[in-house]
């Protein structure tokens, strides 16, 4: 059912009806405001997907064949991205060295490994320096060594320059500037080259258990399913992939680690996970303003002081006058008039910036939701036949706003942690799926734990009167001068989505409008994302209670899905009949940030995976 094959063509044959059933119905345009208004009084009721009306009982799936294909492997991998693909190469790379045989398997929903990934990305090589030593004369994508650092605090008008001395959190002496996305698609290659089998277009949509509630593996989603919820002629169930053990590296809140949270209780004794979201762009520019290797960082303005974000802008050396630029905002956020992608939208006209940018033109867009809750925020990581690896329980070290080597080594530690339960010829084990506790033992050792302990204080120390501007003098005095050895942990705030205050206790922000040359309205954004789903499958954005968009979240906030969504996927609409407002969910745009997931108030929405292949095609973000 599953040969080995190379991720990019044979790997894609083994999805053909599923690829038959997109191309018999996709709809390769987004929702433009003429087609909404057109398509509002399709469906009575928001949400259709199964998840929320059960196929049991829906008559029109009587009668249907309901078994799945099972297939087995040793390790099973959730998400191909930097810590997936660093567990794979690396369990190979020791089944190798020991001559083992050992089926590793990785399932990744975007149609190419490297399509759903966005980064900023200034990279520590510390991980590539101890997984793949020679990644150098193996051509890895690492082509901008960082030559210049510059830090500031804007103001509407001025800059204020911050220098970057030793051993502040934001020096980037020794990293380099890539394309994350571009690294991730050539350790891929790597991993292939070793053995692993690399599945791309299958969205893992559910976590199997064993009868004794370990962890057998997971299913990839059904596909053939349509808008209403009914099955098509051409429905296919997915397949089931078991395995003894399985690692969850899906990135930033993923829909199956949720599910673990709260089948395993894994989130028990942590403070829930803090968030942001970071929008970016890549500009092709006046090759006279090009420096190659330039990285610029920015805090303050557009935000207030007690909005924590920033901005970067990375000068890549890729052969062209190429720059990848960005905004990032804390979700922790209170006013809900505030609309993040227009943030990123003004900050690009600041009089530091704005020179950058004359002349050139935007080539890419996307956007993100990135783990800022540091080590308080770190779930229990393993449980009865699996474990969580990378951005996942979430390693990012927030100050540095890097992620990659953390998530990375986690997926490496994993890897070895694994090995030598999935190979022993008469391992005893208590559950038919393998629990590896060695894993969370060796990682609270590692330099992951040591760096995550270090810079604990500085995302919660925003939180006080005088907001980014008493971080920062926290910063340097206890990171900085102390190393991050005071004697206390500083907790956050909740749940992002506690956050927000009614729309009434809150100022309207007054938003200039995109002048078509540096700064872009939302729809044109998205199209440079390259986003696509299936056109008539049931909308991946569920609802819980359809009644709640418009009865509360409206009600009491103004609707602020509508502004946090960066890809134009909610809309308040007229009802087709009658007065009042409906919300619109228009899931083709969908760039899968999950910042829906995180920030809607009354936690209603509940982000699923669409049909296997859908999302963001980035090239190199």
């Amino acid at each position: 059912m599953l040969p080995a094959s190379r991720y990019s063509t044979k790997a894609q044959r083994c999805v053909r009806a599923w690829r038959t059933v997109k191309t018999e119905h996709a709809c390769p345009q987004l929702y433009t405001a003429v087609h909404r208004r057109a398509c509002s009084s399709v469906a009575p009721r928001i949400t259709t997907h199964y998840t929320i009306h059960p196929r049991e009982k829906d008559a029109r799936w009587e009668g249907m064949e309901m078994e799945r294909f099972a297939d087995e492997a040793d390790v099973v991998i959730v998400g191909g991205g930097p810590a997936g693909l660093s567990a794979a190469i690396r369990l190979k790379q020791l089944a190798n060295e020991q001559e083992k045989e050992l089926r590793v398997c990785l399932v990744e929903k975007a149609s190419q490994i490297g399509a759903h990934t966005l980064s900023g990305a200034c990279l520590e090589p510390s991980a590539f320096n101890e997984l793949i030593p020679d990644w150098k004369e193996r051509g890895a994508p690492l082509h901008t060594p960082v030559t210049e650092d510059i830090f500031s605090i804007l103001t509407e008008k001025h800059r204020i320059p911050v220098p970057m001395l030793p051993g502040l959190p934001m020096n980037n002496h020794g990293n380099y500037i890539v394309r994350l996305g571009n690294v991730v698609r050539w350790m891929g290659e790597q991993a292939e080259e070793l053995g692993v089998e690399i599945y791309p277009g299958y969205a893992a949509s559910e976590v199997l258990f064993h009868e004794d509630g370990s962890v057998k593996g997971i299913a990839t989603n059904d596909v053939g399913i349509a808008k209403d919820g009914s099955p098509k002629d051409v429905f296919e169930r997915g397949m089931e992939l078991h395995a003894k053990v399985t690692i969850f590296g899906e990135g930033c809140h993923g829909h199956l680690a949720k599910q673990l949270y709260k089948k395993f209780n894994l989130r028990e004794n942590c403070e829930p996970q803090t968030y942001a979201i970071g929008l970016k762009e890549v500009w092709m520019i006046d090759e006279k303003k090009w420096r190659p290797g330039r990285v610029e960082h920015s805090v303050a303005w557009p935000l207030n002081r007690h909005t924590y974000g920033g901005s970067f802008l990375y000068h890549l050396n890729e052969g062209e006058p190429l720059v990848a630029l960005g905004f990032v905002v804390g979700l922790d956020y209170s006013n809900p008039y505030l609309s993040p992608f227009r943030e990123f939208q003004r900050w690009k006209h600041h009089p530091f910036v704005a020179p950058t940018l004359e002349g050139g033109h935007r080539i890419a867009y996307g956007a993100r939701a990135l783990n800022e809750g540091g080590i308080q925020s770190i779930p229990e990581l393993t449980f009865p036949g699996g474990l969580l690896i990378g951005c996942s329980p979430g390693f990012m070290n927030v100050p540095k706003i890097k992620g990659t080597h953390t998530a990375m080594k986690s997926g490496m530690l994993a890897a070895e942690a694994v090995f030598p339960k999935v190979t022993a010829e008469d391992l005893h084990s208590e559950t038919a799926g393998l629990h590896v506790p060695e894993y969370s033992e060796v990682l609270k050792k590692s330099s992951i734990w040591k760096e995550l302990h270090a810079v604990r204080n500085i995302r919660p120390s925003f939180h006080n009167y005088f907001g980014l501007y008493g971080g920062m003098v926290y910063t340097g005095i206890f990171y900085w001068i102390l190393r991050g050895k005071e004697p206390w942990t500083l907790k956050h705030c909740g749940l992002d989505a506690h956050q927000l205050k009614p729309a009434k206790e809150c100022t309207p922000i007054d938003y200039p409008k995109p002048d078509g040359k540096i700064s872009f309205d939302l729809l044109s954004s998205v199209a440079l994302s390259g986003t696509n789903h299936e056109g008539d499958q049931p909308a991946h954005l569920t609802l819980r209670d359809d009644s709640v968009p418009v009865d509360r979240n409206l009600a009491l906030f103004d609707g602020p899905e509508q502004r946090f969504c960066p890809a134009g996927v909610y809309e308040y609409v007229p009802l087709d009949e009658g007065d009042g407002m409906r919300l619109q969910i228009n899931a083709q745009n969908c760039v899968h940030c999950k910042t829906c997931d995180i920030k809607d108030p009354s936690q209603n929405i509940n982000w699923v995976v669409p049909e296997g292949g859908g999302g963001p095609a980035y090239n190199g973000m």
